[in-house]
């Protein structure tokens, strides 16, 4: 788990966390065959097959949800799809 200095409340890392990781901001909109539309397509791979519920006991948003969201995807299923329909063929 990362710490709570390095967790942006709207999901994700905050700029601080970016920094201290070495990672780039999320990606939502790319051009197919960019570098951040493979960055997308690698994050939806990952993300589609965390287990994990999209709520926490009180209602709210778990830090799975905000992650998903931030890049774009309204849920698991969605990412899953994305990833599968843009993943290359070996």
């Amino acid at each position: 788990m990362v710490a709570k200095k390095f967790q942006d409340p709207k999901g994700g890392l905050n700029t601080a966390g970016r920094k201290k990781f070495g990672v780039k901001a999320p990606v939502r909109k790319a051009k197919a065959g960019s570098k951040d539309f493979k960055r997308r397509v690698s994050f939806a791979a990952r993300f589609s097959g965390i287990k994990g519920k999209m709520k926490d006991s009180k209602g709210r948003p778990s830090r799975l949800a905000l992650a998903l969201k931030r890049w774009g995807f309204r849920n698991q299923e969605s990412a899953r799809k994305f990833a599968q329909r843009n993943k290359k063929k070996k």
